[in-house]
């Protein structure tokens, strides 16, 4: 599907026109559940890297619900470095997904590897996410763009600002306005850190698209300890929403343990972010 939009400027094929604030001066607002990206607060969306099993899944859903989260965040399907590292539930875990996301009321966001996972995902989450990996895996790009589906693009580890709107550039085209940008580390020479959390983007996106944006500090520093402090920092830039990793024991965490916060660590920064956000509710 082409868009009259995209028909319209084809003989400047570099310009980023769908995600500029020139064919959309309006800050674009994406209601998930009860709460919005893009609106004016903060939006919180928390929970394990991956879904591990049922009962702690729901244990967690439960315990982050009421501490203040608006989002959960549970993987089913996990791309991995190792091919010898847990890669997820598969498909088994949709059935879960859909059990917690009906008892527990609350929004679910879960990533999408491949256009056949997102046929599956579609009528069971909230969110789709894109994963850096994917952020130019164009043919899932162009498929996520013909879903009604509010879709979270990461950017790629190594991408400039431009490829990363041009990448949705390539979902919006088909029709799908719905894309929230997730800045979530781009890598570096330093290895002190898991990646380089680049803040700038925030003010830098917000003269540049109308889309809403989300800081993920737990892969952006891939240390428990530097979760919280950037998390804040973000939240003070004016960021739309974060994407924090929380494990009932990220000691024996079968993906990402080393940058998910405990549960009283995720409570202590719900604490600590609302003076912050108070001061944003109207960005």
């Amino acid at each position: 599907m082409v868009t009259k939009a995209v028909m319209s400027i084809m003989s400047k094929p570099e310009q980023v026109m769908l995600t500029s604030k020139t064919s959309k001066p309006e800050k674009t607002r994406i209601p998930v559940g009860d709460c919005a990206f893009g609106g004016d607060k903060l939006v919180i969306i928390a929970g394990p890297c991956a879904v591990e099993n049922p009962e702690e899944y729901i244990e967690m859903a439960v315990k982050i619900k009421q501490l203040g989260a608006h989002v959960l965040r549970g993987c089913i399907y996990k791309p991995r470095t190792s091919p010898y590292s847990f890669q997820g539930m598969g498909d088994s875990g949709l059935d879960l997904l859909r059990h917690v996301k009906k008892t527990v009321n609350i929004p679910i966001i879960t990533e999408a590897m491949e256009i056949s996972q997102l046929e599956k995902l579609a009528p069971v989450v909230d969110v789709i996410q894109i994963g850096t990996r994917n952020m130019q895996n164009f043919d899932l790009l162009k498929a996520a763009g013909q879903l009604s589906k509010p879709i979270l693009l990461k950017r790629g580890m190594s991408s400039t600002i431009k490829e990363w709107l041009l990448a949705a550039e390539y979902i919006m085209a088909e029709g799908n306005m719905q894309v929230i940008l997730c800045e979530r580390g781009i890598r570096t020479f330093e290895t002190a850190t898991r990646n380089t959390l680049d803040l700038s983007v925030i003010p830098l996106l917000r003269s540049m698209t109308h889309l809403p944006i989300v800081i993920d500090p737990s892969h952006a520093t891939g240390v428990r300890a530097l979760v919280a402090p950037m998390a804040k920092a973000a939240a003070f830039m004016g960021a739309d929403g974060l994407l924090v990793e929380v494990h009932q024991s990220p000691e024996t965490a079968l993906c990402d343990g080393e940058q998910s916060l405990h549960i009283p660590e995720f409570k202590q920064l719900i604490n600590e972010l609302e003076p912050i956000t108070q001061l944003y509710n109207n960005k």
